[in-house]
């Protein structure tokens, strides 16, 4: 009976379970690998259903040459959600293999009426004593990329373009940049053939992949060696090698919605074996669409709330992930009726697993029907958020908002007003991410281009916060490209001395570009497409991102997660806020220049020396002189970065030749390291 979907045993047997509660009957299907009919049919007698769950165990299979799936008969009433049609042959949802997708873009085969087809993967990866690393959450410095992107562009130069091999091929470059956690767009088998279409000759795809077809198998078009069914080996070796490498691997996780989409959605599983069960309908049988695509897991209900867990589970036993970021998490708190609960289960559930017990739980706390939980997340202690509240506020502030700086104290000292029950570590902090505009874009384009997209430039958020610096897109104004370059490294100063987790966007830190397009869900092309062409175009800004990066990994004070803020064995309060005076800073007060000061303790930190950081912001047009805080006896100040271009390596800052003021140009940052 247990586990869902097909496992094979040791003796050569293969176990079939799978779980409907209105089927009147199951049917398990098996074809040749390829083959557009099966080899034969087994109806499941009664006798093998013990209460929802049809199992069956069939000997003699050469389980390297099959695919199977199921037929489900029963009543077909779509006025009470109830979908069965023997004609139809529908996927395992514990399917660990799906074929039918194992090329990326290539055409399917119209003919075959049966699209994704199960497969099973034996569980015989040699993890060499590989474990999830566990590392402390604010330790992380996250790296969201999506797998085909990261690599596809000819300039990436790896063998194996846009897959987890091409990954794995430029691991030597994060380890350089400094990132230790990377979290991965969706990688359940989704098909890229939904909603294809072709604009201004171009091919459009399903390209982010947040519509899965099967959340136990991995996107075989992503895998070098799919066409010879090894995807899942493929991945574990990327994790693996990840992890000796001491990266992190995080899953952007899609388990509010499936791709069968509406009423006019394809039947590819769930559909077919219990509709009723798994998604949200309206008393006549209609899809709820909390998710804004077409249709709504049935997340709460007890037998859906169990797939979930399982998957989780199974990528974590079975492929060492690290940790999992849900999309459009809040749906995960809606029940039955699409209410949402104070305590809903799966979340209870997920957070107190003992397998998922050391696994970091991130969750979008919003979904696309208006509830935004960011800050009220029903967390136990264990969910993080992804704080969207921090990068609007500061988006808003480096382009002039004045009147963000009393919240953006609040995001810089780890939302405590949101977070304060829990830690900083509750709050993953952000400037961009894949949905939106790069990091390059924001301080290029006051409005969004998505021309390309061929939806007449309606879709994608039109409330970016962005500003072009004076000039829209493309320039070769060399003001305008400085006031850029030294924006960017405005925010992502901030960022990075920010408590809380901080999560680049990859390619931001070498000023990729998306040319104004914030909605590039269905390019698979150079809109997508990481140009590495901009590292050594930009080679100094990139040198300036990563030395920052190792800066905060070298100062456990920004390492931090808790809200203890007083005076520590320094003589000085752990953080401090300063205006363009010393220690005089209204935090409740519009304002374009104030600085902040951490103290950090050498003693409570372990460095054994006890060092002050200074960082200072300026967001005014015009220059403005700060006064410094006095140090200490025989300590001094020393310049570490400076946002017009300057970012000394460790240990070889300059000494200021004004101990008791630093000068910083229009629009700028600077870090002064204090120190015996």
């Amino acid at each position: 009976m247990l586990p869902f979907g097909a496992s094979f045993l040791q003796d050569g047997a293969v176990n079939f379970s799978i779980f409907s509660k209105d089927a009147t009957g199951c049917t398990l299907v098996i074809y040749n690998h390829g083959s557009k009919k099966p080899y034969v049919e087994i109806p499941l007698p009664e006798e093998f259903r013990i209460g929802n769950v049809y199992s069956i165990m069939v000997y003699g299979l050469n389980i390297e040459t099959m695919e199977y799936g199921y037929r489900f008969d029963g009543p077909y009433d779509p006025s009470k959600g109830q979908l069965f049609n023997k004609n139809n042959v529908v996927l395992d949802p514990y399917a660990k293999s799906v074929s039918g997708r194992t090329v990326w873009g290539r055409k399917p085969d119209a003919s075959k009426n049966f699209q994704h087809r199960g497969r099973i993967i034996l569980e015989d990866y040699d993890w060499e004593g590989d474990k999830p690393l566990e590392l402390a959450p604010c330790d992380l410095v996250v790296y969201e990329m999506h797998v085909r992107s990261f690599t596809k562009h000819a300039s990436s130069g790896v063998r194996r373009p846009g897959t987890f091999a091409g990954i794995l091929e430029k691991i030597p470059y994060l380890k350089e940049l400094g990132i230790n956690c990377v979290e991965l767009m969706p990688i359940f088998e989704f098909d890229e053939f939904e909603n294809a279409r072709e604009v201004g000759g171009k091919k459009l795809y399903n390209y982010w992949g947040y519509s899965t077809v099967s959340f136990f198998a991995p996107k075989a078009g992503y895998a070098a060696s799919a066409p010879f069914g090894m995807e899942a080996d493929e991945l574990k070796n990327l994790i693996k090698t990840l992890h000796k490498n001491g990266i992190e691997v995080i899953l952007d996780v899609v388990f509010n919605h499936t791709a069968e989409g509406n009423e006019n959605g394809p039947v590819i599983s769930y559909k077919g074996i219990d509709n009723r069960t798994y998604y949200l309908l309206t008393h006549d049988g209609y899809y709820i669409n909390f998710s804004g695509c077409g249709n709504t897991m049935n997340c709460n209900n007890p037998v859906v709330r169990n797939v979930v867990l399982d998957a989780l589970r199974y990528w974590v036993y079975s492929y060492h992930v690290d940790g999992f970021r849900f999309d459009l998490a809040s749906i995960l708190s809606r029940d039955q009726d699409g209410t949402p609960m104070l305590s809903p289960p799966l979340l209870d559930t997920i957070a107190h697993d003992a397998v998922l017990g050391k696994c970091l739980l991130i969750a979008e706390a919003w979904d696309a029907d208006g509830l935004y939980q960011v800050g009220s997340y029903p967390s136990w202690g264990r969910w993080a958020e992804w704080n969207g509240r921090y990068r609007d506020c500061l988006r808003r502030f480096i382009k002039g908002g004045a009147e963000c700086a009393p919240e953006l104290v609040s995001r810089i000292c780890g939302s405590g007003d949101m977070y304060g029950e829990r830690s900083a570590a509750a709050s993953v902090n952000f400037v961009t991410c894949h949905d939106g505009f790069t990091l390059y874009d924001l301080v290029s384009y006051n409005n969004k281009h998505n021309e390309a997209n061929g939806e007449g430039n309606q879709d994608g958020c039109n409330d970016n916060d962005s500003w072009n610096c004076g000039e829209e897109g493309d320039t070769s104004n060399p003001d305008v490209l400085s006031l850029r370059f030294r924006q960017m490294k405005n925010m992502l100063t901030i960022l990075l001395t920010s408590r809380g987790i901080p999560m680049l966007l990859s390619g931001d830190e070498m000023g990729n570009t998306q040319y104004g397009n914030n909605n590039a869900y269905c390019h698979d092309d150079d809109i997508s497409w990481i140009d590495w062409s901009a590292l050594e175009r930009n080679r100094d800004y990139y040198e300036y991102i990563k030395r920052l990066i190792n800066f905060r990994k070298k100062h456990p004070i920004l390492l931090a997660s808790d809200y203890s803020f007083g005076e520590n064995g320094t003589g000085y309060p752990e953080l401090s806020f300063h205006g363009t005076r010393a220690w005089d800073f209204n935090g409740g007060e519009p304002a374009l220049c104030f600085a902040y000061m951490f103290a950090e303790d050498g003693k409570k930190y372990g460095t054994g020396k006890n060092e002050f950081i200074y960082i200072g912001v300026n967001a005014y047009w015009e220059e403005q002189t700060y006064e410094l805080p006095a140090l200490p006896d025989k300590y001094n100040w020393y310049m570490a970065f400076e946002a017009y271009g300057y970012c000394a390596e460790e240990g070889k800052e300059d000494k200021l030749a004004n101990q008791s003021a630093v000068t910083l140009g229009p629009r700028t940052t600077v870090i002064l390291i204090g120190r015996k």
